[in-house]
């Protein structure tokens, strides 16, 4: 049974959202602050994590920094915030996708469902080998010069995306589609969060903007 963990300062919410994870099939744990939620995430193992922004102790960004340090489980936010430049904060600290409250939590439960099957579908075996980069399909693993980077599943599978048609170029929506699968919602900047996280942890810049359509992998 797949593990949920749940981290709202409201207890509500936390009790709403264990009830519809639990009625899907998920096994749930819930987290009241930062802190509990760092401790949860050693004791429960969760295969993803529902995280609220606003969060006393520490804050979700910091413990989705945190978590980026040492893991790569996957990060829905939420934040009571609406605007673009909120959303793109918590992208931009790891997050695999968001959503703004009050929301539906049949909402949610999809947005989980949707997330966890883009985490665990079967890549391709075939290493992809671009100049002195290595992308490992499987593992998820991305080394440049036979140094390892770490990066989240989303960058990784944009990566992969573009790294496996050197030169193409992709289209914002495409690549979400194409990396993300068919049933992201997500903004076009929500892309671009991801291709600046890229090239920050990348040390290099393989990825070339192409203004007013989008990306591509320069070989």
């Amino acid at each position: 049974m797949r593990r949920v963990l749940i981290v709202d300062d409201d207890p509500k919410v936390c009790e709403t959202l264990d009830r519809y994870l639990s009625h899907a099939g998920y096994a749930t744990a819930s987290a009241l602050d930062g802190k509990k939620a760092l401790e949860a995430m050693r004791t429960f193992a969760p295969n993803l994590i529902v995280l609220d922004v606003m969060l006393p102790e520490v804050d979700g960004l910091e413990i989705c920094r945190k978590l980026r340090e040492t893991s790569k489980v996957p990060i829905i936010m939420l934040t009571a915030r609406s605007t673009e430049r909120d959303k793109l904060a918590g992208l931009a600290n790891g997050a695999d996708d968001y959503l703004t409250k009050p929301f539906s939590p049949r909402e949610l439960v999809a947005r989980v469902e949707a997330v966890l099957r883009r985490s665990s579908a079967t890549p391709e075996t075939k290493l992809i080998v671009q100049g002195e980069m290595t992308i490992d399909p499987q593992r998820f693993e991305v080394t440049i010069g036979g140094e390892k980077k770490e990066l989240t599943a989303t960058e990784c599978r944009l990566l992969m995306t573009m790294a496996r048609a050197p030169g193409r170029v992709f289209r914002r929506d495409e690549l979400a589609r194409l990396a993300m699968g068919d049933d992201f919602e997500g903004l076009d900047r929500t892309v671009d969060a991801h291709i600046k996280n890229l090239r920050k942890k990348l040390g290099t810049d393989p990825i070339a903007t192409v203004f007013g359509i989008g990306y591509k992998f320069v070989a």
